[in-house]
């Protein structure tokens, strides 16, 4: 995609944006995966100066951007270029923890999570690390065969 494809974002939205995206994958958001965007806004350092209230209108945003022509690439991109490389791993952990939320996992999300760790050039030691740390604080007690 060309540079004029970009929709320019802070750091802060380009992780909101794939949060965002990621969860819209499989058809719906649901209230766990809305809960999970807003505790990891409210809880990553990267997020202590952001104004949660305006969390509403940026996923807003990225739903117009993502309902245009390839649009999904767009937010891709968009993300990409805004975030520094040092912050790939922090997005790609903050994009798990909103996919594990609903304690499920389909064909589309696992596709999903594959562009973001591809575009976010996140090493696959790291995203293994940070899919298992997320499927551990997801484990309840009543996940014995886990």
């Amino acid at each position: 995609m060309s540079a004029e494809g970009i929709v320019p974002l802070t750091p802060q939205e380009a992780i909101i944006y794939l949060m965002v995206m990621t969860s819209a994958s499989d058809g719906i958001i649901t209230d766990r995966e809305l809960r999970t965007i807003g505790r990891v806004v409210r809880s990553f350092p990267l997020f202590s100066e952001a104004d949660e209230e305006a969390l509403v209108e940026t996923a807003e945003a990225c739903g117009r951007l993502m309902a245009m022509d390839d649009g999904l690439h767009r937010v891709l991109e968009s993300a990409a270029a805004a975030l520094p490389r040092h912050l790939g791993e922090t997005a790609y952990a903050a994009v798990v923890d909103v996919v594990t939320a609903d304690e499920r996992l389909d064909i589309t999300e696992i596709r999903v999570l594959e562009l973001i760790r591809d575009s976010l050039r996140v090493p696959d030691a790291g995203a293994e690390a940070i899919e298992h740390a997320a499927r551990a604080r997801h484990l309840t007690s009543d996940d014995a065969s886990a």
